[in-house]
């Protein structure tokens, strides 16, 4: 087989790599395409480990790929209703991802998803190095979630939670948690909790981990991307280059 033509050097990335990075595939998939030969590069069959950079002509069973267009990749926040497919569609309730414009890419990454039975804010991009950056950053931000429990937890419960401490080495850094009589419903109880360094999983453990029977948890904000009322259930929006740029700042570290 010919050898593909070599790429500037500095700018190339395997092939795998560069395409799953642009929401174009994930790297087995593309790998998959590659062992298939239905990918070319610049004219000649594409080979696993091969670098490929933007100035290459990629393409998939003969139709030029369009890396370009993905490089401002487009971020949305959903509004999760619990139980609702954020990725893959069952019987009854198509997946949330499936109603993004097309145009915005064809494989969406959730950065750090709620678990199924859960909702609130989600946050997905076409682009698997910024969801990445997004991944590393969300563990650093402040998040909000409501966490709905039946019954009311008592003063000691309320400093366990507040330790942080669940089933993982490491613990999340609880900085406040409350609730007040506006929030009961029912015989059940809301609860705010803000948090660094926790999945909803973990908040989930968090509060189970009292003995507290969790019926709900919602995730409200990341940083300083919040759930808004004109942001109904089931709802998306795109991400302005602002709140973007907010999801990817650190906070200071503490002297």
């Amino acid at each position: 087989m010919a050898r593909p033509r070599p790429t500037p050097a500095g700018a190339a990335e395997r092939l795998q790599k560069y395409l799953a990075q642009r929401g174009l595939g994930s790297r087995r998939a593309v790998e998959e395409w590659i062992r298939a030969g239905r990918l070319s590069v610049n004219g000649r069959i594409a080979e696993l480990g091969q670098k490929v950079s933007h100035t290459d002509d990629i393409r998939l069973d003969g139709r030029a790929i369009k890396t370009r267009a993905t490089e401002g990749a487009q971020v949305f926040m959903f509004n999760r209703s619990p139980g609702d497919p954020l990725r893959e569609a069952d019987d009854e309730r198509s997946a949330l991802i499936d109603r993004l414009p097309k145009t915005a890419g064809r494989r969406f990454v959730a950065v750090s998803p709620m678990p199924g039975i859960d909702g609130g804010l989600e946050i997905v991009t076409s682009d698997g190095a910024l969801a990445a950056k997004m991944q590393r950053a969300n563990h650093l931000l402040l998040c909000e979630f409501s966490v709905r429990i039946k019954g009311q937890l008592g003063p000691d419960h309320i400093e366990a939670v507040k330790s942080g401490k669940i089933d993982r080495a490491s613990r999340m850094t609880v900085e406040k948690v409350s609730t007040s009589e506006a929030q009961l419903d029912g015989s059940n109880r809301w609860y705010s909790i803000e948090v660094r360094g926790a999945s909803g999983k973990d908040i989930r453990q968090l509060f189970e981990r009292q003995g507290a029977l969790v019926s709900r948890v919602l995730r409200t904000s990341v940083g300083t991307l919040k759930l808004d009322k004109a942001l109904s259930r089931g709802q998306h929006r795109q991400l302005t280059e602002e709140e973007v740029a907010g999801l990817l700042k650190a906070p200071p570290a503490e002297s």
